[in-house]
């Protein structure tokens, strides 16, 4: 039996067309995009600079709001430590979220140690901050909100238009990790209102290892302290030699994004999560605000016991892919609320562009022989 992937929060397979949009600049055009005195480095700088053009404007900012890096991990330390050694000398309060990645909570909490405050602001039942709670939690220190846009495990997404309205008002930089959104909704930085937005290249079938972070020139102007120190590339503010076949192959996952039919993703999702409802499922996160390819879903008996006997049949996670080998229960479905056997219960399934209505098929089947009949 072929393995069934549906595990695409966690990562994509690399497009044809994205492999082949790189492969010149592994070969032929395989020259340092900062070398100026010769036409290897011009190719690759007009490459580089083409696909700045094409990150920004899927995301609706200027070419010059674009900083590529290796991918969110990086972008969210560099923004989140960046802003705090910009500021401490006279704000030192941040405020996020319960529901955060990974990457976001522990550079929060090494920021601690280092003289930060941070609110983490609750979520509910339904995986949704309360507006209010933001609004009373800023204060004159608060430098910094940071939401994410969409859940990776539950796929929930926030009220942004609502957020960014309480953060303009109250003159404060938001920010949001934006890797699970791009390519499910709309993410128009305009139009959310974000002033600084982190992605990464893996999460939308392009290659593994780069990604971009979006900083906001004018109203307001974002500026922080360089993490990546060297050379003068990216404007200075993230040094080292640019990964011109990974940032093409961006620029090209980017540009592919119109062609996703997130139509026929809703409705194999829908078709599958009913089945799992049925079997004794429980949905975790809004039912309402939610993106078209992802089920965070809780059976009585232990996930893991699941997992065991369908593992060799379909891919799924238990959640976040960079906190699964922690063995520590999900801290997201946790701060919603529910007990240990919910929790305990959950398996994160998502399904992406080449998912077909066969594979949704037999995932049914394989659940149904792998979960106990009194399962409720």
């Amino acid at each position: 039996m072929i393995l069934i992937y549906l595990d695409y929060n966690s990562t994509t397979p690399v497009a044809p067309e994205v492999l082949e949009s790189m492969l010149p600049y592994f070969k032929t055009d395989f020259g340092n995009a900062h070398s100026a005195m010769h036409s290897y480095g011009w190719k690759a700088s007009a490459a580089v600079d083409q696909a700045r053009n094409q990150v920004a404007k899927l995301l609706n900012c200027q070419d010059s709001e674009i900083i590529f890096n290796s991918g969110a991990t990086e972008g969210i330390n560099t923004a989140i430590r960046g802003l705090f050694h910009k500021f401490k000398q006279y704000k030192n309060h941040i405020i996020t979220t319960k529901s955060e990645h990974v990457a976001v909570y522990e550079s929060c909490k090494i920021l601690e140690s280092q003289g930060a405050r941070v609110t983490y602001l609750d979520i509910d039942e339904n995986g949704l901050i309360n507006l209010d709670q933001l609004s009373s939690a800023i204060e004159e220190e608060t430098f910094l909100v940071c939401i994410m846009l969409v859940n990776n495990e539950t796929g929930v997404i926030q009220d942004f238009k609502s957020i960014s309205h309480i953060c303009q008002q109250k003159g404060v930089i938001l920010m949001s990790d934006t890797t699970q959104a791009i390519g499910k909704i709309p993410v128009d930085v305009q139009a959310l209102g974000i002033d600084i937005a982190v992605i990464s290249a893996h999460k939308i079938y392009g290659p593994k290892g780069v990604g971009a972070i979006y900083l906001r020139r004018k109203k307001p102007r974002v500026s922080l302290i360089p993490q990546i120190t060297g050379g003068v590339q990216e404007d200075g503010k993230r040094a080292g030699t640019l990964n011109v076949p990974g940032i093409v192959g961006l620029a090209k996952a980017c540009e592919l994004l119109q062609d996703w039919n997130q139509e026929s993703i809703l409705e194999l999702k829908q078709k599958l999560e009913i089945a799992l409802i049925a079997l004794g499922g429980k949905i975790n996160g809004s039912m309402q605000q939610r993106v078209s390819n992802t089920i965070n879903v809780s059976f009585k008996q232990n996930a893991s016991t699941t997992l065991q006997s369908i593992k060799h049949k379909v891919a799924v996670s238990l959640g976040s892919a960079c906190s699964s080998g922690s063995g520590k229960p999900s801290r997201v479905l946790t701060y919603m609320g529910f007990d240990a056997n919910r929790v305990n219960g959950s398996i994160r399934i998502s399904l992406g562009k080449y998912t077909t209505e066969a594979e949704i098929d037999q995932t049914i089947k394989i659940f149904q022989n792998a979960l106990i009949a009194d399962v409720s």
